[in-house]
């Protein structure tokens, strides 16, 4: 399991609410007396590892187990499931019971659904003749704490199942989130919102204080002060683009899951051939919180001067009568180098691939395709890929970015990519394009776009950046400003009211709302209103702005975050929440088609099973 991250220096307590969701674990497995086996859902292992520890589940008698097709292998009389509403499990849990009765194994059977029991689950479990054996009920995690400054939904898939499937409960999600943070940090004033799906969650939100009030005495000043929200849909761009950041190239290219990698033992220096490691990465590691938000070019930089420096030291320890003081503060040092050695070995590593020509052609590109100048250029480039049989996903990230820049592409150009993609990457990607153009990622263009605009009017591109002493946003690009984080810096400052012109050019409506006993007080909408008790805690710090991304957010954009927060004149501190941490490898393969999609499953009747990706697919455009 992962290490569980330290955040006692959190701007909220943090730790208060991972006790009380640790606990609620607890009084589940307590309630289950005697030895029980635990069985996971294998996409919920990494969230509960970051909530209480392996030692602690043990105590409770419990033994582990991943969820699968599998037949559980226990002794133990009492199983207990703990899963998401998913439907398809519903069909594993059922096979597992079935598997038991026809051995005549008598077990007792508990299935807690995280984070509420859907309908529809039941429906299936009742169908396959199993739900008479369930004692089935809730375990309410809503919010899990990846850091000191990041909550996460665990939603991995809300921007698929919203842009493509219709469906909106992960809004309810969020919303119910949300809502229990104000149980414990009072009834959050200030809401502002930008794109559908935000709006609709500030709606929900107020409804649920309707019904479900937080009641928080008039004497406390809320400890957030305002959440803002924010639709993955209104900025594509960002993370369409390689992120520059040492976390975010580390995410790009080792895929960090819940605080840690996992990566080849030879990467770590390790002499085992194939034996893979995970290595966790959160504020808890010093030099990685030093170094996780700067510029990949900056981290080289600074581990080659820490390794020089310590080199020198130890020349100096081994060549000269040192003081018993300068000994004691050599050995101090050394206490640091195994977290050294980690982050320059994983340096190292990344290295290899961004002085790849291929990569920093990738990067010219994106640029070129941001400034929206060359169209030809970036579809000549585009086609090569296609033809070079370049990984997929790694096309479909410069098409998703061509295309929103061009708010869609010329009928005749739409066509000739899509069939070609077809051809090179094989027909059963008809349901990947046909994912992508319902999203309004990759779609025939029908009015002009205002990409540029929007570029010029919010200074999306920042000349002659200075990645090692940043005065700008840009630097986690390199040149490029995050649209979603320009956004936030706005409406920190100022409220939307300023560029309601430039946010009417982005997709969806936006809205701004006053709540609770402030719903008729004087505006809070300037940085100026920080000197003012309302914009400050019990305690004198400062109070938080809870930047909420509805669809996700990329590592860059919280170091982002992260540098606006730090900046002279801002008055808050900043809290990220998101559906889930993404990239734009892990976002664009959302919208992949899977084997089991039943458009997949039409197509493979209609045309035949195995089929030569290069072959021409009989499919008329």
């Amino acid at each position: 399991m992962a290490q569980i991250p330290n955040l006692d220096n959190a701007p909220l307590n943090l730790t208060h609410l991972r006790e009380q969701s640790q606990k609620e674990l607890v009084t589940i497995l307590k309630n289950i007396r005697g030895k029980k086996c635990l069985v996971i859902d294998p996409k919920l292992s990494g969230s509960i590892s970051l909530i209480i520890q392996t030692a602690i589940l043990k105590e409770q008698g419990v033994e582990l187990r991943h969820l699968s097709a599998e037949a559980i292998q226990t002794d133990c009389s009492k199983v207990v499931y703990l899963v998401r509403s998913q439907l398809s499990l519903m069909k594993y849990i059922s096979s597992h019971i079935h598997n038991d009765t026809s051995k005549g194994l008598q077990r007792e059977y508990f299935l807690y659904f995280i984070p509420r029991r859907p309908v529809a689950c039941e429906k299936i479990l009742e169908e396959e003749r199993v739900h008479n054996f369930l004692t089935i009920g809730e375990y309410q995690l809503y919010t899990v704490p990846l850091d000191e400054d990041v909550l996460s939904f665990e939603l991995d898939l809300s921007t698929k199942e919203y842009l493509v499937d219709g469906d909106t409960s992960s809004l309810w999600h969020i919303a119910k989130a949300i809502h229990k943070l104000e149980f414990s940090f009072g009834v959050i004033p200030n809401v502002r919102a930008k794109g559908k799906a935000s709006v609709r969650v500030a709606d929900i939100l107020n409804r649920m204080q309707a019904e479900e009030p937080v009641n928080s005495p008039d004497v406390v000043v809320p400890e957030i002060n305002t959440v803002i929200l924010l639709d993955r849909e209104v900025d594509m761009v960002t993370p369409m683009c390689t992120q520059l950041t040492y976390e975010g190239l580390l995410d790009e290219f080792l895929h960090i899951n819940n605080g840690s990698v996992e990566v080849e033992a030879s990467i770590m220096g390790g002499q085992q051939e194939g034996k893979k490691m995970k290595v966790p990465l959160n504020s808890s590691d010093k030099l990685f919180k030093e170094t996780r938000d700067l510029n990949f070019e900056v981290v080289v930089q600074i581990l080659r001067q820490k390794a020089t420096s310590m080199k020198q030291d130890y020349t100096d320890v081994t060549s000269t009568n040192q003081t018993v003081s300068e000994l004691k503060d050599f050995v101090k040092k050394l206490n640091s180098l195994p977290e050294m050695t980690r982050h320059i070995n994983l340096a190292q590593h990344l290295t290899t691939i961004t002085s790849k020509s291929s990569f920093l052609g990738q990067l010219d590109m994106e640029h070129t395709i941001i400034e929206a100048q060359s169209f030809d250029i970036c579809l000549e480039y585009i086609e090569e890929l296609i033809h070079k049989q370049e990984p997929l996903v790694t096309v479909l990230r410069l098409l998703i970015l061509f295309s929103i820049t061009n708010s869609g592409l010329p009928k005749k150009t739409f066509d000739y990519l899509r069939r070609e993609l077809l051809h090179s990457y094989g027909f059963e990607h008809m349901v990947t394009l046909k994912n992508l153009e319902k999203a309004g990622l990759f779609k025939k263009q029908e009015t002009k776009s205002n990409w540029l605009t929007v570029k010029r009017a919010l200074q999306l591109v920042v000349e002659d950046t200075d990645t090692a002493n940043p005065n700008d946003i840009a630097y986690a690009f390199s040149g490029y400003a995050p649209l979603s984080i320009r956004l936030v810096q706005h409406a920190v400052r100022s409220g939307w009211r300023p560029i309601e012109e430039i946010l009417k050019l982005l997709p969806g409506p936006h809205s701004e709302t006053k709540r609770g006993r402030f719903s008729s007080s004087a505006s809070f909408d300037t940085l100026q209103g920080a000197a003012n008790n309302v914009d400050k805690v019990a305690d004198g710090r400062r109070s938080l702005v809870l930047v909420v991304f509805v669809g996700g957010v990329t590592f860059a954009e919280i170091s982002a975050l992260r540098f606006l927060s730090s900046q002279e004149g801002m008055a808050y501190d900043l809290i990220v929440g998101t559906t889930k941490i993404v990239s734009g490898h892990s976002l664009t393969e959302t919208f992949v088609g899977k084997m089991d999609d039943p458009l997949h499953t039409f197509l493979e009747d209609l045309f035949g099973c195995e089929q030569n990706p290069s072959a021409d697919p009989v499919v008329n455009f």
